[in-house]
């Protein structure tokens, strides 16, 4: 997984409350567990005119000239500003993979689904909770000024606008810890890998007839 230190980025809005984890990435395309190939079809209902089906190229497919991530300004985008409730819905963790494979290594709301968020940090992508006010700020910012960029430090834990204005945010200390080293599950598994070896040999030595049945 990859480690997210520091990141600045282009800044793109997701203007509404309550976006669900099917309208993040719907349910046609949840055939693959590999958490690669999901970003052309991230927002899918939203960002095209006609219904995407698993596999079909996207080139050529009628864009949806009305939805923000469509807008040449908001190209490259890397940090998502929506509402509240965000990742609401199924527990899918396509979800998260299909916005990271987008392109988005933050997203910043005033409040998650609790999977979506979890499924989050466990995917490499940075969910920053920032009180409804500040996200409203953020909001006009943005409208008013095309390339906005925020500058975020998970290290330091502060959203640092344009202007210099700093925001702090909260993070689980051992979420923050995982997301700084890039660990995921089986990264944090491989951390004990030589302590796992020794186990294996040393019941391979008490038990072999566990490891014969292995062969037949």
């Amino acid at each position: 997984m990859k480690s997210f230190t520091t990141h600045t980025g282009i800044v793109a809005p997701m203007d509404r409350a309550n976006v669900d984890t099917d309208m993040i990435i719907p349910k046609q395309f949840l055939k693959s567990i590999k958490r690669s190939g999901f970003g052309k079809n991230c927002f899918d209902e939203l960002r095209y005119l006609d219904e995407g089906q698993p596999d079909q190229s996207c080139e050529g497919r009628p864009l949806n000239t009305e939805f923000p991530l469509n807008f040449p300004r908001y190209q490259g985008a890397s940090v998502l500003l929506t509402r509240e409730n965000f990742g609401c819905g199924s527990s899918r963790e396509h979800a998260p993979w299909a916005l990271g494979d987008y392109g988005f290594r933050a997203i910043i709301a005033p409040s998650y689904a609790d999977i979506f968020y979890n499924n989050s940090f466990k995917s490499g992508l940075l969910p920053i909770i920032l009180d409804g006010s500040t996200v409203d700020q953020m909001f006009t910012e943005m409208y008013e000024t095309e390339g906005y960029e925020l500058t975020i430090s998970l290290k330091n834990q502060q959203v640092v606008t344009p202007s210099g204005q700093t925001f702090a945010f909260e993070t689980d200390e051992f979420r923050r810890h995982c997301l700084l080293n890039g660990l995921d599950d089986i990264g944090l598994t491989l951390q004990d890998a030589d302590a796992i070896h020794a186990y294996e040999v040393k019941l391979k030595d008490q038990s072999p007839w566990l490891f014969d049945a292995f062969k037949r």
